[in-house]
């Protein structure tokens, strides 16, 4: 089995930030979709949508990513690895239910197919990226971690960045992100619900890394008539573009600072 990630590396001269894009990959492979509920089996609520076309632009910046193939619903890589493996929508990596409360499953999945996809589809991109952050930390002396998501509802501000609360990165990481998205007419709150998830906590404790969780709300992207229906939101429309420049110009922004910063 081919790795259930896709590796970005950077398009010019390489600096220490590796983006995290885990909840943007929609496959979900044909035996786990038969168990689902008929209505599950070919749309799946509450995912990161598009964001892997959103940031294509990471690696020309110099930014290292890693992105997710597979559905949130395969494998929750944002959950820790201690919760229950199968149960909660937010605590469990293979959660029994939508975001909503509604059954996923028609046939519920063993304690083996558990284990199994665990071991397909989680270890390898935590694998990945630890080994990433370690190469960084040889190689520079410390690395930012960025974990990139999206919303709908829970709150209505634009762009929320979490840092656990001031404890996965530095007052002037969160502020040179906080300060790039102002400064194009975006509306930043911290730690507002989303203080960030288990990606941005467990890297965030390790010595020479800083991790920032960013997530942005569906509308500052896509086009908000379509979250009615339950079809994936297309991303070929003005909305989408005109936020990918100004994310462009945005990240290009942070790029600088952080490397002016050394």
């Amino acid at each position: 089995m081919k790795e259930p990630f896709l590796l970005h590396l950077p398009q010019t001269k390489t600096l220490p930030i590796v983006a995290s894009i885990p909840h943007s990959g929609l496959l979900v492979p044909d035996a786990i979709a038969a168990s689902l509920n008929p209505s599950h089996r070919h749309y799946l609520p509450n995912q990161d949508w598009h964001l892997d076309r959103l940031y294509n632009f990471l690696p020309g910046l110099g930014i290292t990513v890693v992105e997710a193939i597979y559905s949130r619903y395969v494998a929750d890589l944002n959950r820790s690895p201690d919760n229950p493996h199968f149960g909660n929508f937010w605590q469990s990596i293979i959660p029994e239910k939508t975001a909503f409360d509604v059954p996923l499953y028609q046939t519920l999945p063993s304690p083996e197919e558990i284990e199994n996809r665990l071991d397909r589809y989680y270890h390898p991109y935590h694998q990945k990226l630890q080994a990433l952050l370690d190469e960084f930390v040889q190689q520079f002396g410390k690395v930012y971690l960025l974990d990139l998501h999206s919303f709908l509802g829970l709150i209505d501000d634009e762009i929320c960045l979490g840092n656990a609360r001031g404890k996965s990165c530095s007052e002037f990481f969160i502020s040179t992100v906080d300060a790039a998205f102002c400064d194009r007419g975006y509306q930043v709150v911290r730690n507002k619900v989303f203080s960030g998830g288990y990606i941005t906590k467990n890297y965030g404790k390790l010595s020479e890394v800083e991790a920032l969780q960013i997530e942005i709300r569906y509308p500052t992207y896509l086009n908000s008539q379509q979250f009615d229906d339950p079809v994936v939101p297309r991303w070929d429309i003005p909305e989408f573009e005109e936020a990918k420049q100004n994310f462009q110009a945005i990240f290009s922004q942070i790029t600088r600072t952080l490397s002016d910063s050394k």
